[in-house]
């Protein structure tokens, strides 16, 4: 499966931005997905996750409350609402699949190109 992460851009601190993840050449429907970020200079971190039937997901302490995870299988699409973003929130978003609920990168595999999010403040 090849998945494109986009919807990234420019948002002022307290703004809001949904990113997509897109699957091409395979369904999505039977994956865990998690998003993930990377600022520059540190290393990539887990923000969230949902599994493929979209009963259980988790979240990054730092993002929770803002950010919301979903996903809509019909559309072999997951969502990443992000609001009241921050500063700090500023990073590559990464999306990729899971076969179980993980939250460190070794846990995952096909890693789209990820989406640039720059938030001002």
């Amino acid at each position: 499966v090849q998945l494109q992460a986009s919807g990234g851009g420019l948002a002022q601190a307290g703004g809001s931005l949904r990113l997509s993840c897109i699957a091409s050449k395979d369904t999505l429907s039977t994956y865990t997905i998690g998003w993930f970020r990377q600022a520059p200079g540190r290393e990539r971190e887990f923000v969230s996750v949902i599994t493929w039937g979209g009963d259980e997901t988790r979240y990054a302490r730092s993002v929770k409350g803002r950010f919301t995870i979903s996903r809509d299988n019909a559309k072999n699409a997951v969502y990443l609402q992000m609001n009241n973003l921050k500063v700090e929130d500023t990073a590559i978003y990464y999306c990729a699949t899971a076969w179980s609920v993980g939250i460190t990168v070794s846990d995952y595999n096909n890693w789209g190109q990820g989406t640039l999010v720059t938030v001002s403040s």
